[in-house]
C-alpha cells in the first residue's frame, strides 16, 4: 500500500520530469534574486534555543489547519514574537502552500527563510533561490547519497543554507557525509505521519558537536521546547502548535521564555 511520502515524492518527481523549462531559464530565474541572503545557519547559532515558526496551511494526516492564513500577518506575529528563522511551505498539492507564500512571508520581515519542501532535483534548489529563500530542505528519507551530496553542494554554491532532515541515527550519518552543518530530526515518521516525542532525544547524541541541532514535529508548547534544549538542540521547527494556537505571537514567546 503506498505511504504519504511515497505519494507525496511520485507527484513531485512526475512533476520534475515534466518541467518544461530550459536548464539556462531555470539558472537564471534564481540568478535574477540578487545578493539580498540572510543568515538562516547564524540565527540558529545564537544563544540560546532558537524557534524556527512555520507557515502551514494545511497538512495531509489533518487538512486544514489555518485555511485563511495570511502570510505576511503571521510572519509579522512571528518575528514580534522573537523568533529566529521562518519556514514556509511551498507545497500547493498536499500542504495548500506556494512561492508566493514565501515570498509574502519574507516581505513582510527581516527573518532568513527556509522553503520547507520535498526537494527531488536540481531545479528544487534553485527554485528556492529564485522564489527568495535563504535555506532548502533535503529529507534523507526522499534521496539517494548522490542526490544528498550534489544537491546538498549546489545550494552551498548559490549561497543557501541547507537543512539536512534525518529521522535516525543512520539517516544523521547520511546526512553528515553529505555536508551538512544544520541537522533536523523529524520526529514525525514520514511514512505513516505519526509523531514520537521521544525520537529528537534518542537521535540527539548521534549529531556532533559544531552541527547545528534542530527538532522538527511533535513540539505542542514550553514543556517540550525545554525538554528539546536540555537534550541539546540549538533550534526548535514548530508549525501546527503556532498556526492553531489563536495568538502566534505569544505562542513564540512561551517556545523562547522556555528555553531561556
Amino acid at each position: 500500500m503506498p505511504t504519504y511520502l511515497d505519494a507525496i515524492l511520485a507527484a513531485h518527481r512526475e512533476r520534475a520530469a515534466n518541467d518544461p523549462r530550459s536548464r539556462r531559464d531555470i539558472e537564471a530565474a534564481a540568478g535574477d534574486r540578487g545578493s539580498d541572503l540572510r543568515d538562516f545557519e547564524g540565527a540558529l547559532r545564537a544563544p540560546g534555543v532558537s524557534v524556527i515558526a512555520e507557515v502551514k496551511r494545511r497538512s495531509p494526516s489533518k487538512g486544514d489547519l489555518f485555511a485563511g492564513l495570511d502570510p505576511a500577518v503571521v510572519a509579522k506575529e512571528y518575528s514580534a514574537g522573537g523568533a529566529a528563522a521562518l519556514s514556509v511551505l511551498t507545497d500547493a498539492p498536499h500542504f495548500g502552500g506556494s512561492a508566493d507564500d514565501l515570498a509574502t512571508a519574507r516581505a513582510a520581515c527581516e527573518l532568513p527563510v527556509l522553503r520547507k519542501d520535498f526537494t527531488v532535483c536540481e531545479a528544487d534548489v534553485y527554485d528556492a533561490r529564485a522564489m527568495g529563500a535563504d535555506a532548502v530542505l533535503l529529507i534523507v528519507a526522499a534521496l539517494d547519497d548522490a542526490e544528498l551530496r550534489d544537491f546538498h553542494h549546489l545550494a552551498a554554491d548559490l549561497g543557501l543554507a541547507v537543512l539536512v532532515e534525518a529521522h535516525d541515527e543512520a539517516e544523521v550519518e547520511r546526512a553528515l557525509a553529505a555536508g551538512a552543518r544544520i541537522v533536523g530530526v523529524n520526529q514525525r515518521d514520514l511514512v505513516t505521519f505519526q509523531v514520537d516525542t521521544d525520537r529528537a532525544v534518542r537521535v540527539a547524541g548521534a549529531i556532533p558537536t559544531g552541527v547545528v541541532r534542530v527538532a522538527e514535529s511533535g513540539i505542542t508548547g514550553p514543556a517540550d521546547a525545554r525538554r528539546l534544549a536540555d537534550a541539546g538542540y540549538d533550534a526548535v521547527l514548530v508549525g501546527e502548535h503556532l498556526v492553531t494556537s489563536g495568538d502566534p505571537a505569544a505562542a513564540v514567546r512561551e517556545l523562547r521564555s522556555a528555553c531561556s
